[in-house]
C-alpha cells in the first residue's frame, strides 16, 4: 500500500504540508496560533460534526496548483479538504473578519446576557469570539426566544436559551452512549435541545456532553453556582477506572475537590471521555492520585490568579498558605461558626444541588 501523499498549503502566508483528505482548519491547527480559524461545532473526534456555525470561514484566493483560480465564495474550513499548492487567507483576509463579525452577530441575537450568572464564564468559547468580534451594541429589536425548560435529571442542566445549535451534544450522545434519548426538536427558530418525553439522561458517558458544549446550554448540576473557574485550582490527575481511563482535570480550591471534567487540547477538546462515576461521584482529593497543574494558556482569565505556583508536579500553592507560614484556614477559624451565613452541619461546596434559602441561617432580628 503507497503512503499518502503530501500537499503544500499555505495559510496566511505560512506553508506547511499536510496528507491529502486534511481540512484546511485542522491544517491551520498545525500551524497553530491565530492562523487556526475559531470552530463552535467542528469537533475532531466527532463524525459528522462541523458546517454549522460557520465562523470558521476563509479565503481561497488559489485552488491548487493545477487550477489556481480562487472560490468565489468564502468556505467553511472545517469541510473543505486542501488540495496541492493551496492559498488561503484568514486574518488576512478582510473579507473573512467582516463575515466572521456577521457571523457572532447572529450567534448573539438570542443569546442571553448572563455571563455573570453562567458557570461556562471564564472557558466560553462564545465569549472569546465576542470579546473578538462581538459589537458593543445590537441592532436586534425583537423579543429574544425563550423555550420550556427541560428536566434532564439529577445530573446535568439545560439552559436552552444559550444553545447554538452545534449538535455536538447530540453526536457525543449518539455515538458515544449508544443510547442517545436527547435530539434536535422541531425546525428554524424554533429549533431547541430536548427529549421528546421528559427522560433523564443517565448513560454512564453522557456526562461528556458537559465538556463538549462550547457555551454554558449544558452545564454540571453538582457544580452549578458553587464557585468560578478562575478561583479554582485546576490539576491533572487519575485513578484506576474499570469504565473509562481515568484521567481527569480536578478544579479544587484548597484540598476541596468542587469538580472534574475531562482533560482538554489546546483547541478545547477532549482527550479522553471519562465516565459519570469519575465525573460526578469522586469528589474526594484521596480518590485520586495528583500528577500536577494543568497546563492553562496564559490568554486564559483561569491563568491569570498563577495557580501553578512552583513548576514541576508539586499541588498548587494557596495564597493563604503563602503568605501565613504555611498555616492552613481551618486552623485559624471555623467559617462555619464565625460567619453564622450557613446552617453549621451544611457545606455548600458538597452539595448535589443549587443552594436553597434554607441551607443558610435566618437573620432573626
Amino acid at each position: 500500500m503507497s503512503e499518502q501523499p503530501l500537499f503544500k498549503v499555505t495559510i496566511d502566508n505560512i506553508t506547511v504540508e499536510v496528507p491529502a483528505g486534511t481540512t484546511i482548519l485542522n491544517a491551520a491547527r498545525k500551524i497553530g496560533g491565530d492562523v487556526a480559524p475559531p470552530a463552535m461545532c467542528y469537533y475532531s473526534k466527532l463524525e459528522g460534526s462541523g458546517g454549522k456555525c460557520r465562523t470558521c470561514l476563509v479565503e481561497v484566493s488559489k485552488g491548487s496548483e493545477k487550477d489556481p483560480r480562487p472560490m468565489p465564495k468564502l468556505v467553511a474550513s472545517c469541510r473543505t479538504t486542501v488540495m496541492d499548492g493551496m492559498e488561503v487567507k484568514n486574518i488576512t483576509s478582510d473579507r473573512v473578519i467582516d463575515a466572521r463579525n456577521g457571523v457572532v452577530e447572529f450567534l448573539l441575537i438570542n443569546h442571553p446576557l448572563d455571563c455573570p450568572v453562567c458557570d461556562q464564564a471564564g472557558e466560553c468559547h462564545l465569549q472569546d469570539l465576542s470579546y473578538e468580534h462581538g459589537k458593543a451594541g445590537t441592532r436586534y429589536e425583537f423579543q429574544r426566544r425563550t423555550f420550556k425548560k427541560h428536566d434532564l435529571g439529577d445530573k446535568i442542566q439545560l439552559h436552552m436559551t444559550r444553545c447554538i445549535l452545534c449538535y455536538r451534544c447530540v453526536f457525543t450522545a449518539d455515538q458515544l452512549t449508544g443510547k442517545r434519548e436527547h435530539g434536535i426538536l422541531d425546525r428554524g427558530d424554533h429549533a431547541e435541545i430536548a427529549t421528546y418525553i421528559e427522560k433523564n439522561l443517565d448513560n454512564e458517558f453522557i456526562g461528556n456532553v458537559i465538556d463538549v458544549c462550547p457555551v454554558g446550554a449544558l452545564t454540571d448540576k453538582t457544580f452549578r453556582f458553587k464557585n468560578r473557574v478562575w478561583f479554582l485550582k485546576p490539576v491533572d490527575a487519575h485513578r484506576d477506572c474499570k469504565t473509562c481511563s481515568g484521567k481527569v482535570t480536578l478544579w479544587n480550591r484548597g484540598d476541596e475537590v468542587y469538580r472534574v471534567t475531562a482533560r482538554k487540547d489546546q483547541w478545547g477538546e477532549v482527550e479522553d471521555w471519562i465516565c459519570n462515576t469519575c465525573r460526578f461521584d469522586k469528589k474526594q482529593t484521596s480518590d485520586w492520585v495528583i500528577e500536577g497543574p494543568r497546563l492553562i494558556d496564559r490568554h486564559s482569565v483561569i491563568a491569570q490568579g498563577h495557580y501553578a505556583g512552583t513548576v514541576g508536579t508539586h499541588k498548587p500553592t494557596e495564597t493563604f498558605e503563602a503568605v501565613h507560614a504555611g498555616r492552613q484556614p481551618k486552623l485559624l477559624m471555623d467559617i462555619h461558626s464565625i460567619s453564622e451565613v450557613n446552617q453549621p452541619n451544611i457545606t455548600l461546596s458538597q452539595l448535589d444541588r443549587p443552594a436553597h434559602s434554607t441551607d443558610f441561617n435566618h437573620n432573626k432580628d
